[in-house]
């Protein structure tokens, strides 16, 4: 009986039988005078004849034509189902039996539509796990993993629970925060260098702006590794170089990094361990999972390449029930040894501890004794105390303290505390430069540190 297992992430759809990946190309699709391409073929056109190219049919689903008039003969279904035709091509001459590893950001409803049109491929699909459970093949012991991976257009992260197997806990995806969003900024940073380097402007000529984009993977890998990257291209015979500093491409990716970053923290409570796993693709963003350890902590595990595709298809099965069709995985056991990271790892990052939540003109210290934040103050509390007539605020709604070193935020409240507009899960650790916000609209405090100095100001 020969089994493949495909994962479906667009930023590079996977197909593997375990020993090699058959395939793995990016969820592009174009439309030439007289045929349809997908995948690296499309990928090629993105800047030459970015009209005739569609790279959002995975994460948007749907039988409704597309807009681009060009296209609207065809649906996000058209273009997906010629991609899986494209990929069964490639490896899937002899094969019974098919798993899927399905990425987070595709609802039941997409599921249902994308089962259909393997059906009418005639795909023999045996099972579907969620894509971090079946990357996920052991326990963390002692810590709460985080799954992390990003496709072409939203990152996504599933915080995983633990209970005798991995088991999805709770997932967040982040739109406008993928491997194109990425690459745009990165295309822009390497052009400003070109032009500042050697007065040539890849960005001007639909040609070389190709170029770029097909030799940005491997630069952006080399920036990952080293402090900085020599770029080379050729236009129209002439050779142009430049170099560029690792850090500049970390700062063109920050606000994508940010958001990634302020997500994470908010799926961890203050008493967690994190573990951060994160896919062979996401290692290589340079200074992501750096930034990512020193912001929340703990430890980062990196993938080996296709171990989604690999850990879906040791660990699933042929669905018993298979008649009434086939159903979401959301959970399965290990087949790894577990890891404790808990007897080597603390909670520590390299962020700054706030001394004090500015609210208005006041900054109030934060110490060992609880500061509350609500709408009742208490006779003995140090307390914060703010109007009763705003929407969505507790009598006693947060409290704010000191504990192991750490700036600690618990809510106690009916309508939820946001930081930096994540709702906190009970508890949160804080950082300066955060954002608190209780109440609707509601009211917003800072974390800031103040610095004593000996100076005197002459």
């Amino acid at each position: 009986m020969s089994r493949l297992a495909i994962h479906l992430n667009d930023a590079g759809i996977t197909l593997s039988d375990g020993e090699r990946i058959a395939y793995r190309e990016p969820g592009f699709a174009y439309l030439g005078d007289s045929s349809l391409a997908t995948g690296n073929e499309a990928f090629s056109h993105a800047r030459i004849d970015p009209r005739r190219v569609q790279h959002s049919f995975w994460s948007e689903l749907n039988t409704t034509p597309l807009s681009d008039r060009r296209f609207s003969h065809l649906s996000a279904a058209d273009l997906v189902s010629r991609q899986l035709e494209q990929i069964w091509a490639a490896g899937g001459n002899g094969v019974s039996e098919l798993i899927v590893a399905v990425p987070a950001f595709m609802s039941g409803e997409t599921l249902g539509l994308f089962l259909g049109i393997a059906g009418e491929l005639n795909l023999p699909i045996v099972a579907m796990v969620d894509a971090a459970v079946a990357a996920t093949r052991r326990e963390y012991s002692g810590a709460i993993p985080v799954h992390v991976d990003l496709g072409l257009h939203q990152a996504m992260l599933t915080r995983l629970a633990q209970p005798g197997m991995a088991q999805i806990d709770r997932s967040e995806v982040l739109n406008n925060a993928g491997i194109n969003a990425l690459n745009d900024a990165w295309l822009k940073a390497i052009a400003e260098v070109f032009v500042q380097q050697s007065r040539f402007d890849p960005l001007h000529q639909a040609e070389s702006e190709q170029m770029v984009l097909d030799r940005l993977g491997g630069w952006v890998d080399q920036a990952s590794r080293q402090s900085r990257v020599q770029l080379q291209l050729e236009s129209r015979g002439v050779t142009y170089e430049a170099t560029i500093e690792s850090l500049a491409l970390i700062g063109a990716a920050a606000p994508v990094y940010q958001r990634i970053t302020t997500t994470l923290r908010a799926l961890y409570r203050a008493e967690d361990l994190p573990a951060i796993q994160v896919t062979d693709r996401t290692a290589r963003l340079p200074g992501l999972t750096d930034l990512l350890k020193a912001k929340v902590g703990g430890e980062v595990f990196v993938l080996e390449p296709g171990a989604t595709a690999r850990g879906a298809l040791a660990r699933c099965r042929a669905s018993s029930t298979q008649a009434q069709g086939v159903s979401l995985l959301r959970q399965l056991p290990w087949d790894q040894s577990s890891i404790d990271i808990a007897q080597h790892t603390v909670r520590s990052t390299d962020a700054g501890v706030p001394t004090h939540l500015l609210f208005g003109h006041n900054a109030y210290a934060i110490g060992n004794s609880p500061l509350i934040i609500g709408s009742e103050e208490g006779v003995e509390d140090r307390f914060v105390a703010l109007a009763t007539d705003m929407p969505g605020v507790s009598r006693r709604h947060c409290t704010l303290a000191r504990k192991n070193g750490q700036c600690v935020v618990e809510d106690q409240s009916r309508y939820g505390t946001f930081l930096n507009g994540h709702r906190v899960d009970g508890s949160s650790i804080l950082q300066v430069g955060d954002t608190l916000r209780i109440g609707s609209p509601g009211y917003e405090f800072q974390l800031i540190k103040t610095i004593v100095t000996d100076e005197k100001i002459g």
